[in-house]
Order: structure tokens, then sequence, then C-alpha cells
């Protein structure tokens, strides 16, 4: 990952802020989310947890959900993955 200036916070925490964020959500329906990795091209790693693993609805809730939100607050963000 890049280097940010001192004080500045890394592409990870951003990512990390965003997925807190959205958490409560996936929470109030019995699951959660959990960040594996962010690589310097912008690819976010996550993995469900609880209710949202194996859902028929995950990969909406990737793709409108998590993704979505994590690219409105990290524009640098170029894709979500689930692992």
């Amino acid at each position: 990952m890049t280097e940010n200036a001192p004080g500045q916070p890394t592409l990870r925490d951003r990512v990390s802020d965003a997925l807190e964020a959205i958490r409560p959500h996936l929470q109030n329906d019995g699951g959660d989310v959990e960040l594996v990795d962010v690589d310097d091209n912008g690819v976010v790693q996550v993995r469900f947890h609880g209710a949202c693993r194996g859902c028929p609805a995950a990969s909406i809730t990737l793709s409108q959900g998590v993704q979505r939100s994590i690219q409105e607050k990290v524009p640098e963000v170029t894709q979500v993955v689930l692992v």
C-alpha cells in the first residue's frame, strides 16, 4: 500500500471507516462484514459473516451496498470482491 503523509489516514483506514458506517445495517439482519485486504490497485477484499455468509442476496449486498458505500467515501477503490 502506498504511504500517506504523516497524520493522514491510509487507504485501508478510510476503507475500514466506510465499512464501519454500513456495518450496523448488516448486523441488523444478523450478518457482518470483515475487511480482509486493500491492494495498491484499489481492490478491496471483504468476507461476510453470519447471515450474510451464503445468503442468496449476498452478491446484491456486495455490489449495491458494500461496494457502493465504500466507493462513495473512497473513490480510489476500483473494486470490492468477496473472499
